[in-house]
């Protein structure tokens, strides 16, 4: 089997039995990351529980607007950082986060990066703060949400 074949089927297989998607009600912290102009948009929840006096991640889930390789490397990362610390977690890279599906062809790199950035904004400091607990509209509300900046189109008369 081939590279290609490989990675495709290892996609396939992550893409048949997605783990951890969704929402994740009771969640300590959210991390947003992604254009909502080019539609590639992931959310990641975390939740915390103390072990040996650790502050770990006891559970991660994500819900995304993206491609088949961005739902896959957000499965497989979410089940690599659990049991993980906050320090731990962030040592991680999207090569890391992506390693159990192979390595990822150059132009789906930007999907484990995707992985990587909204973990980071889930385990930044504020994004669990308390007072910003549940604050953050969903992803879908945000992917529909209308921009705040608008464009007008003048038309000239051309000089012709």
């Amino acid at each position: 089997m081939n590279p290609t074949e490989d990675f495709s089927n290892r996609i396939e297989e992550a893409i048949k039995h997605p783990k951890n998607l969704g929402e994740l009600d009771g969640a300590d912290a959210v991390g947003t990351v992604g254009s909502e102009d080019c539609g590639d948009m992931l959310r990641m929840w975390v939740k915390f529980k103390e072990v040996d006096g650790k502050r770990v991640i006891d559970k991660a889930t994500f819900q995304t607007f993206g491609c088949e390789t961005a739902i896959a490397v957000a499965s497989v990362a979410t089940e690599l950082i659990s049991g993980k610390t906050v320090e731990e977690a962030l040592a991680m890279d999207g090569a890391d986060l992506s390693a159990p599906l192979g390595p990822l062809p150059p132009l789906k790199i930007h999907c484990a990066q995707l992985v990587e950035e909204a973990l980071r904004s889930a385990l930044a400091p504020d994004a669990y703060a308390p007072e910003q607990k549940n604050v953050a509209p969903t992803l879908l509300q945000r992917f529909q949400a209308p921009t705040q900046e608008s464009k007008k189109i003048v038309l000239r008369p051309s000089n012709e």
